[in-house]
């Protein structure tokens, strides 16, 4: 019986597909009232609105128009990672020597081979090194060999300039198939009477600080004249702290710093040292040898669980992992290529020819990608009939609730999962929304333009009228 119902349902969908019109019609008055009010032109909007369970037409506005999705690039990056990877997929980190550990000492190099995991976390990251000493070893008389082969590319250029000249902030990171902890540090400052008191979380011995921080009886925190340089030489780093702060008062700020290896070296000895353990080798990389032996593996969790970090928290680093991922089985040296590839592949095996699609890293954090509304609303249409509905569903932010929706659209709480994009010219809005009679719409609205920034008040008053959208 409930296959039955369910087989029934879908073709009750299906036919609504099929006889529900299709129109480019003119905007609706509330959209464009919204658009005059943003001073923005209505060629700078592409739209796709499309009911899932009701007699209501789709109606597209520019539909067919190439455009910048920003971060809701996320969404085919995740759909396809659910669908070619599997909900349940984890990504491995391996510990491994050519030789076995004799009283607690290593008289050998460890090696540690990352397989792309966007979640080795400082928490993860100790318990592996936990399990690590669990499984016999304490001295390690050789080597810290890192391999980061798995991944034939680094995606250090992609072009994207919303930095405001910091290259520091953690949402730039590139991906790296052994990622450790998003190669972030936490700076975390404490002005007391006697001085302003600088930490860093986890405490690498190749990040230095300089402080010259001196703490101010000024009881306003806002008043702070805190001024922060950074050398990064990417081998090691120095922050320098200058000016005062407010005597009562706290401020911190997530960096990242050093290039992959050496933050997954320095984290590694940071975190051995504290569990008592000893290495007396150098750091380098390299490949595993044939004839090592795996001492332990640690999981990540599973991919329904990360894409939920990806899409509710737009996380751009964790994307560009996923999507490096997927091409894992295709032929070809560049990671990137062989990813573009694996979607291809995945969409032209969907029956989905979109021509327009560029992708350069999956995350949307980039000038060169690029998809039409009518496609993006044709995947996610392809999502809510997939088996995977429920996960990839409620990875995206709740209206008004979490994720990067979470201080928008009160009156819609609950209402309406929604994937948000922001670059410099762009914003867009895309997922489900559901109506006043409990009926779903899938919603797609990009708008680019020099002036997207003053879009946020367009994208919402779309949301809102689909939510109040019935049939007559």
């Amino acid at each position: 019986m409930k296959n039955t119902h369910h087989f029934l349902k879908k073709i009750v969908l299906v036919c609504a597909f099929a006889w529900a019109p299709a129109f480019a019609a003119e905007l609706p008055a509330e959209i464009v009232s919204a658009l005059k009010a943003a001073k923005l032109p209505s060629d700078s909007l592409s739209l796709a609105i499309v009911p899932l369970q009701s007699s209501l037409p789709a109606l597209y506005f520019q539909g067919d128009k190439p455009s910048s999705p920003a971060s809701t690039m996320k969404l085919v990056t995740t759909y396809a990672g659910l669908s070619l990877l599997g909900p349940t997929y984890q990504w491995t980190t391996e510990i491994s020597s050519t030789v076995k550990p004799v009283n607690s000492i290593l008289n050998g190099d460890l090696y540690i081979k990352g397989y792309g995991d966007p979640k080795l976390n400082l928490e993860r990251f100790w318990l592996m090194l936990r399990d690590l000493k669990a499984a016999g070893v304490r001295e390690i008389r050789g080597d810290l060999v890192l391999d980061r082969s798995f991944f034939s590319s680094s995606d250090e250029s992609a072009s994207y300039d919303d930095d405001g000249d910091d290259p520091y902030r953690p949402f730039l990171v590139s991906p790296d198939s052994l990622l450790s902890n998003l190669k972030s540090l936490r700076l975390t400052l404490r002005a007391e009477a006697s001085g302003v008191v600088a930490s860093l979380e986890p405490n690498l011995a190749t990040v230095l600080i300089d402080n010259r921080l001196i703490s101010s009886p000024t009881a306003n925190c806002a008043t702070n004249k805190l001024r922060l340089a950074i050398d990064n030489q990417g081998s090691s780093a120095k922050i320098s702290l200058s000016g005062s702060m407010p005597s009562g008062c706290t401020s911190e700020r997530y960096l990242a710093l050093l290039d992959h290896p050496s933050y997954t070296a320095s984290l590694f000895r940071s975190l051995w040292a504290e569990q008592g353990g000893v290495i007396m080798g150098v750091n380098r990389t390299g490949l595993v040898p044939s004839e090592a032996q795996v001492l332990l593996t640690t999981r990540s969790p599973d991919l329904a669980n990360v894409i939920r970090d990806i899409n509710k928290f737009s996380n751009n680093t964790m994307a560009r992992q996923l999507y490096l991922s997927l091409g894992s089985t295709e032929a070809g040296k560049d990671s990137s290529t062989k990813s573009f590839a694996a979607v291809r592949r995945w969409l032209a095996g969907r029956g989905k020819n979109f021509d327009e699609l560029k992708m350069e890293n999956g995350s949307g954090l980039s000038r060169q990608e690029q998809i039409s509304a009518r496609h993006l609303a044709d995947l996610l249409i392809d999502a809510w009939q997939s088996p995977y509905a429920a996960e990839f569903i409620s990875s995206l932010p709740l209206v008004a609730l979490d994720g990067t929706m979470k201080k928008r659209l009160g009156s819609m709480a609950g209402e309406a999962h929604i994937k948000t994009g922001t670059l410099r010219d762009v914003r867009a809005a895309a997922g489900y929304v559901r109506d006043i009679n409990g009926q779903t719409s899938v919603v797609v609205a990009m708008i680019n333009h020099p002036q997207a920034v003053a879009a946020l008040p367009v994208l919402d008053e779309i949301l809102r009228f689909v939510h109040h959208r019935v049939a007559k």
